[in-house]
């Protein structure tokens, strides 16, 4: 693969790792309020994908 595609991918799992942990404490701090829950869900998907993506990187040659 090309070298630039990596990189990409690299920086996007972990964007989407810390954007979905930052996102999913925002979204406990407001969970009584509203759209906190949310937010807690969605922060909670970008981390699984950002953790699926490092699987996924991990297999390939």
């Amino acid at each position: 693969m090309d070298k630039r595609w990596l990189g990409r991918i690299e920086a996007l799992v972990w964007v989407l790792i810390y954007g979905g942990m930052l996102s999913g404490t925002l979204g406990l701090f407001m969970l009584h309020g509203s759209g906190g829950l949310a937010l807690l869900v969605a922060g909670g998907i970008a981390v699984v994908l950002g953790i699926l993506l490092i699987w996924l990187r991990s297999r390939w040659p």
